[in-house]
């Protein structure tokens, strides 16, 4: 007979070269129901789960799968138990086919022993089609795949193996928004066939549509556990954070000065065609649009990455000539990317090398580097964006994702710019790191920058921009200002529907 309580763990501790991460935590998952995992980077999340999973023993406590405790779990003895986990670094062969990851390991044997190569592909056929997926191609390679897709087979693979427990670790962090709708239909249609679901994700909506119980962690130690009506989002905000939040756009009224930058019939291909608008010296203006719509083509055109082929740059009413990265520094344009992992910072390297790796001029002298001035820089930035680390000579890859963004911002703001381009400025960070970027842009706002703002959500484009743009296909579609800004404004030009349409 299955187990009601699938997982629990009981007076869970964990500590890594001395430091805890976890103290005394009890946690459960109920068959059928969204268990979410809240907490700010670094609250121990991550280390549950993998205590979970088998990755990590812990130092002290139980872990009971079933009928049968623990100590401490191998992945063999969690995968036996009914636990799978789909990280948010997808674990698959990119060059073998979704049946076989999807049979990775368990694949069924015919008669002789051998691979049942037609029984896999029909077993992974029926996998999918279970989790309404029936345009995945059973026999298609996975590295030709999108993100949401491989999350499918990813999620396929899981029920392959007969899992009780599905640990999903920030699921829709890198979907578009009809990937993401799709994935939560998933999910409650996994709920409703009685799988547990422990469900790890910063983002509030999400919990609110899906949980049904929410537990939150903070520093290492258990906040508390309730059923989902019982809280409200202020509610989660300041058991995560351990204060409140008042703010999480702290846009107040701007003070917009001239005209610094202006572009006019821009374009870059079919992928940046004919746009035209201006940024103003202390405006945030924000850059809306559906994945695909050319917001950080038309970014990465302004910057040089992708030189403009045809329109016009002006700055302080000059026109210029951007044709590489250098060149827009130089003109004190900075741009801070949609990846920062991958295109914003050198992770093995120290927050004072990240934080000069733009502005070398500041601490070299002909080839040399000094130092000890780059590591003055590197604590006085730290001390500026109030970044958590242990000093300047931490390597940035042991810092939280809102810390590493602050470091991407830093090393951008150590070259003085007047114009700051933010791609994503807050995705995958926790809402108290949400918050602190915010803040720091209204800041620079009022100090005089213009900010250009590229954001996927809603709330964030609403809530601090002073203007809005709106792009669809390569082309700008609309201008809004802040006062008629809304939802479904924003949302009707991002769809290519009128105002009218929407709202009918």
């Amino acid at each position: 007979m299955t187990s009601a309580v699938p997982v629990s763990l009981h007076s869970i501790s964990k500590s890594f070269a001395g430091i805890p991460v976890l103290r005394n935590i009890d946690f459960d998952v109920r068959s059928g129901e969204v268990h979410a995992l809240l907490g700010e980077n670094g609250a121990g999340k991550s280390t549950l789960i993998k205590i979970i999973a088998g990755v990590h023993a812990p130092d002290s406590g139980t872990i009971r799968l079933g009928e049968t405790t623990y100590t401490a779990v191998s992945p063999k003895e969690a995968r036996r138990g009914g636990v799978a986990t789909v990280y948010q670094e997808l674990l698959l062969f990119p060059e073998l086919t979704v049946a076989e990851n999807v049979f990775l390991g368990n694949a069924p044997p015919n008669k002789a022993g051998m691979l049942d190569w037609t029984a896999m592909r029909r077993g992974a056929r029926q996998l999918l089609d279970s989790l309404d997926s029936p345009d995945l191609d059973v026999d298609a390679k996975v590295g030709t795949l999108s993100v949401a897709n491989r999350q499918r087979v990813e999620i396929a693979k899981a029920l392959s193996q007969d899992a009780k427990v599905l640990i999903m670790d920030e699921p829709t962090a890198a979907l578009a928004d009809a990937d993401i709708r799709r994935l939560i239909a998933v999910v409650k249609r996994l709920r409703d066939r009685g799988v547990g679901i422990i469900y790890v994700s910063h983002k509030l909506p999400e919990i609110f549509e899906l949980a049904d119980r929410v537990t939150v962690l903070r520093d290492g130690a258990l906040i508390g556990t309730r059923p989902i009506g019982e809280v409200t989002e202020q509610t989660l905000v300041s058991m995560m954070v351990g204060r409140e939040i008042d703010h999480l756009f702290p846009r107040g009224e701007p003070n917009i000065g001239e005209v610094l930058l202006r572009v006019d019939h821009l374009g870059f291909g079919a992928r940046v065609r004919d746009i035209s608008f201006e940024l103003h010296k202390g405006e945030i203006l924000g850059l809306a649009g559906l994945v695909g719509s050319g917001r950080t083509e038309l970014a990465l055109t302004i910057f040089g990455i992708t030189p403009a082929t045809s329109g016009t740059i002006t700055l302080d009413g000059q026109p210029v000539t951007i044709s590489s990265p250098k060149q827009a520094r130089n003109l004190g344009i900075a741009y801070v990317p949609e990846d920062r992992g991958l295109q914003g910072l050198v992770r093995p390297m120290t927050i004072a090398q990240n934080n000069s790796m733009a502005s070398l001029h500041n601490v070299a002298r002909g080839i040399f580097i000094n130092v000890a001035t780059e590591l003055k820089r590197g604590a006085d930035s730290i001390t500026k964006l109030g970044i958590r680390a242990r000093g300047p000579d931490q390597v940035v890859g042991q810092l939280s994702g809102g810390n590493q963004q602050k470091v991407v911002l830093g090393k951008w703001l150590e070259t003085a710019p007047r114009i700051l381009i933010m791609d994503e400025p807050t995705r995958g960070i926790d809402v108290g790191a949400k918050a602190e970027i915010h803040a720091l842009m209204s800041r620079l706002a009022g100090d005089g920058m213009a900010i250009l703002m590229i954001s996927s959500e809603l709330p964030e484009i609403l809530g601090m921009s002073d203007r809005v743009l709106v792009m669809h296909g390569g082309r700008l579609m609309a201008t809004i200002d802040r006062a008629d800004a809304t939802p479904e404004t924003v949302g009707a030009a991002m769809t290519q529907a009128s105002a009218h349409e929407v709202a009918a």
